[in-house]
C-alpha cells in the first residue's frame, strides 16, 4: 500500500481545505446533504446492530462504513471542514479568507442537518411502521439516547456541560484524524484501513459528534423521547459543535500545520567540548611555512 509522508500529507490537507472554501454554493450544499445522510444511515445501522446483538462493540466496529463511503465519494462533514479550511487560510492560499471559511462552515452545517434530518424522518417511519405502531426496540433505544445526552447532562448543571464539551472535543480529535488519514494513502484499501481506526474509537467511547446527533435527537423526538428541542440545542448540539471545532483544530489541524505545514529553520547544534578543543587547536597550530621553518632549524 502507498504511504504519503506527513509533509506531503499536510500539503494535501491544505489543498483540500482551499478547494472546500472555493467550492460553489450548490456543490457544497449537495455534498454536505449527502455526507450527513450517509453518516447517519450508518449511525442507525450501528444502533440497530448494538440493540439486536447486544454488542455495542460490534456496532462501533461497523459504524465506520458510513464515514468511509462518504469520504471516498468526496462528500463533506462539518467536523472535517473544521480542520481543512483553517489550514488553507494559515497557508495563505489565494482566495481563502475568514469570511469564506465561515460561509463554508455555515453551508456545510445546513446541508448536514438537512441530510441527517431526512434520515431521521425516514428511519422513524421504519421503526414505527409509518407511525402506525409504537417504536420497535431500536426506536426505543434511540429515544433513550436522546434523553441521556440532553437532560442527562442537564441534571449535573455546569459539570454536565463540561462533560458534554470535553466529549465533543475528544470526538473531533478522532474524527479529524480520520479525515486527515483518508489522504495518507493513495489506494482505496489503505484509505479504508486508516480511516477505520479513529472512527471506531470515537463511536464506541460515546463521544459527541454534531452530525450524528443531528440524526439521533430529531429521531428521539419523533420516537417519543422525553426531552425538548431546546434541550437538544442547549444541552447537546450547540456545545457539541463548539467542542468539535476546538478538538479538530487543537488536536489535529494546528499541530500538523506547525510541525509539517511550514518550512522551519534547522536547529543549530552546539559543538561538543571535544569538537571545540579540536577547533581551537587547529587555529593555534603553526602554518605549513612555519612548520617547515621549525623543521629546518631543528
Amino acid at each position: 500500500m502507498t504511504y504519503v509522508k506527513p509533509t506531503e500529507l499536510v500539503q494535501s490537507v491544505i489543498d483540500a481545505g482551499a478547494s472546500k472554501v472555493l467550492l460553489s454554493t450548490r456543490d457544497t450544499i449537495v455534498r454536505s446533504i449527502m455526507g450527513g445522510a450517509i453518516l447517519t444511515i450508518a449511525a442507525a445501522f450501528a444502533v440497530t446492530i448494538s440493540v439486536t446483538t447486544g454488542s455495542p462493540l460490534l456496532g462501533a466496529v461497523l459504524f465506520p462504513i458510513g464515514f468511509i463511503m462518504l469520504y471516498l465519494l468526496g462528500y463533506d462533514l462539518l467536523t472535517g471542514v473544521f480542520v481543512l479550511a483553517p489550514l488553507a487560510w494559515l497557508a495563505r492560499r489565494p482566495g481563502v479568507t475568514l469570511g469564506g471559511i465561515l460561509r463554508n462552515w455555515g453551508l456545510v452545517f445546513v446541508g448536514n442537518f438537512i441530510g441527517a434530518f431526512a434520515i431521521a424522518v425516514l428511519m422513524a417511519i421504519v421503526f414505527t411502521n409509518g407511525f402506525a405502531t409504537a417504536p420497535n426496540a431500536v426506536g426505543e433505544a434511540i429515544g433513550h439516547i436522546g434523553e441521556g445526552r440532553t437532560v442527562g447532562y442537564a441534571e449535573f448543571g455546569a459539570n454536565g456541560m463540561l462533560t458534554l464539551f470535553v466529549r465533543a472535543v475528544l470526538c473531533n480529535a478522532m474524527v479529524a484524524t480520520g479525515v486527515v488519514l483518508a489522504m495518507v494513502s493513495k489506494d482505496v484499501i489503505g484509505k479504508i484501513f486508516a480511516m477505520w481506526m479513529p472512527i471506531m474509537l470515537f463511536f464506541f467511547m460515546g463521544f459527541e459528534h454534531s452530525i450524528v446527533n443531528m440524526f439521533l435527537f430529531p429521531s428521539g423526538l419523533l420516537l417519543g423521547g422525553d426531552f425538548t428541542i431546546v434541550d437538544y440545542l442547549i444541552w447537546n448540539e450547540i456545545p457539541t459543535v463548539l467542542g468539535n471545532l476546538v478538538g479538530g483544530l487543537a488536536f489535529v489541524g494546528i499541530p500538523l500545520y506547525l510541525t509539517y505545514g511550514r518550512p522551519s529553520t534547522p536547529r543549530r547544534v552546539r559543538p561538543s567540548k571535544r569538537e571545540r578543543l579540536a577547533a581551537a587547536a587547529a587555529v593555534d597550530a603553526p602554518a605549513p611555512a612555519d612548520r617547515e621553518a621549525t623543521g629546518a632549524s631543528v
